[in-house]
């Protein structure tokens, strides 16, 4: 279903799309401005820190989103995450996404689909990392908007029309 072009072409989408929205909070050396965007940025970073450690073998992260004093800080912890996942998808291939990748935490979500979870594959898992931070991305736009902020476009066919452009993490 997925190929690695196309989930490459989705996670630079991603990358620039969260370096965009990086770019336009307020305040980042300061003490978190505000609770609510700290606490969607944490989010959005904790769950693709998440996947990639789920993907790699490695210990899932803790995080307590008041552990970063800044958001420079929370920045920082998260950035490396968009060159290690490109690493890790760019080694795969096509056989490889279509491996069944249990998410352990998917039990917690059981309840509220009334059954147990399906087992999704690499190639899903990767897909909805992108998908998830758009939902996220989205949340903190508004609340950027909510603090007077002009949110960015971040829209994939925008990403597009400028050319595709590379993230730019030149902000911090």
């Amino acid at each position: 279903m997925f190929s690695v072009e196309v989930l490459s072409d989705l996670h630079a989408h991603m990358e620039w799309a969260d370096a965009t929205v990086w770019a336009a909070t307020p305040e980042p050396n300061s003490p978190t401005p505000d609770p609510r965007l700290g606490d969607l940025l944490a989010h959005l970073h904790f769950t693709q820190q998440s996947f990639l450690a789920l993907w790699t073998g490695q210990t899932q992260p803790r995080l307590e989103s008041a552990r970063f004093a800044t958001l420079a800080e929370l920045r920082a912890w998260a950035s490396p995450y968009y060159q290690r996942a490109l690493a890790f998808l760019r080694a795969r291939d096509a056989a490889d996404l279509a491996e069944p990748r249990p998410v352990p935490w998917a039990r917690l979500f059981e309840r509220q689909l009334g059954r147990p979870p399906s087992i999704s594959t690499l190639g899903e898992t990767f897909f909805q990392v992108t998908s998830h931070s758009t939902y996220h991305r989205a949340q903190v736009n508004t609340r950027l908007r909510e603090l007077g902020v002009t949110p960015p476009l971040v829209d994939y066919i925008g990403w597009l029309w400028q050319g595709r452009p590379a993230a730019a993490w030149s902000r911090f």
